[in-house]
């Protein structure tokens, strides 16, 4: 890709500004996304994955939001080599990884993550858990096929994010980021599909937001005023990408005022390109509505640094580089204020480093082979 030093040198200025999230101050508007690797057996993370956030941490990348990463309940997760958050030794392993994205430079925070219906019965790494949900369903128009939530398993669940997060700010974490996207167990809650409830948890925007609001107020009344709380939120599910929160901004609204009054200080709005309008009548994509609705900071994320589809290029198929003074406009405009990296920076740890010293012709195409590795 060849550029102007004047758009060189406009990338790296922009970029490079800092932006203060709650009581954190990030050097750089570059966000690490989180993706899931399945590189720690037994749930550890091990040296490799200390090197692998070191790296792009060492090369400029402002924030690094962790993979996905289990709460310490039983049904959390469906894999062991998923690394979890709890455990002598699953903790001992991210207090290497926080050691040494400091010692790079960078600030990291874990993805809090339970994932709710979307496991399936008998799958590790606790076999007998059953999948757990507001109403056991997996999808919109499905079957029951795990448990509806009681009271004694929301408080479960509810203070397994709670003990995550006070041993995120124990191990030295610059604050945590609860997942609350793509299908999983808090969006279940959130998204009308999934979630049928009759009781003070289901029915209007504002009682489907109830339970995460509770996880949110939970965890900021357990850690430091100046630690910072993220949600990651989206409007699109795995199990439907089409699907949709909320229609209109009114509905939208309805749901994160209640996060963001209950301590949030920044979210994450997830799509899959974040150049498209979130609403007929706006140029404003998710993040930006979001900004507008909450007055909180947001990280936008979407094929950035990418062209071609989401799905295809996580099924092999190819991808190019795309520009990004859309971009920089976009921050220009304050319609957003960090920008969340995955795919590019999962094939090049120096993506950052390149694009804030503007060697936009050293990019390369995102080829997933790149998943099968810790490069």
């Amino acid at each position: 890709m060849s550029v102007t030093a004047s758009a060189a040198s406009r990338a790296a200025e922009i970029l490079s500004r800092p932006v203060a999230l709650g009581g954190l101050t990030v050097p750089n508007r570059i966000v690490m996304a989180p993706m899931t690797r399945e590189f720690s057996p037994g749930g550890v993370p091990g040296e490799d994955v200390v090197g692998y956030y070191s790296r792009r941490a060492a090369a400029g990348v402002g924030l690094i939001v962790t993979e996905g990463t289990y709460v310490g309940h039983d049904s959390a997760g469906q894999s062991d080599r998923v690394p979890r958050f709890h455990g002598e030794e699953q903790l001992a392993g991210w207090a290497k990884v926080v050691d040494g994205v400091h010692a790079a430079g960078g600030t990291i925070v874990p993805q809090l993550w339970h994932i709710g219906m979307v496991r399936r019965a008998g799958q590790p790494p606790f076999a007998d858990a059953p999948p757990v949900g507001p109403s056991g369903i997996f999808k919109e128009g499905a079957e029951a096929t795990g448990k509806a939530m009681t009271r004694q398993d929301l408080d479960d669940v509810l203070g397994a994010f709670v003990q995550a997060a006070v041993d995120a700010e124990r191990l030295g974490f610059d604050g945590v980021e609860l997942h609350g996207a793509h299908g999983y167990l808090l969006d279940q809650f959130l998204w009308s599909g999934t979630n049928r409830r009759e009781d003070a948890y289901g029915g209007d925007p504002v009682a489907r937001a109830k339970f995460a609001a509770e996880i949110v107020a939970a965890v900021r009344a357990a850690v430091s005023p100046e630690f910072p709380i993220l949600f990651r939120y989206s409007q699109w599910k795995q199990q439907a990408y089409e699907a949709r929160l909320a229609e209109t901004p009114e509905e939208l609204e309805a749901i994160l005022a209640p996060l963001a009054a209950a301590g949030v200080d920044a979210f994450h709005a997830s799509t899959r390109r974040y150049w498209l309008p979130e609403f007929d009548g706006s140029d404003l994509n998710l993040a930006g509505w979001t900004k507008k609705l909450t007055g909180k900071p947001t990280i936008t994320v979407g094929s950035v640094g990418l062209n071609g589809d989401f799905i295809k290029a996580f099924q092999g198929e190819g991808s190019t580089v795309r520009g990004i003074d859309d971009l920089l406009d976009r921050l220009e405009r304050d319609e957003f204020d960090m920008v969340a990296i995955g795919r590019a920076l999962l094939q090049d740890p120096e993506w950052a480093a390149k694009v804030l010293a503007g060697r936009f012709d050293e990019l390369a195409p995102y080829d997933a082979a790149a998943l099968g590795s810790l490069s």
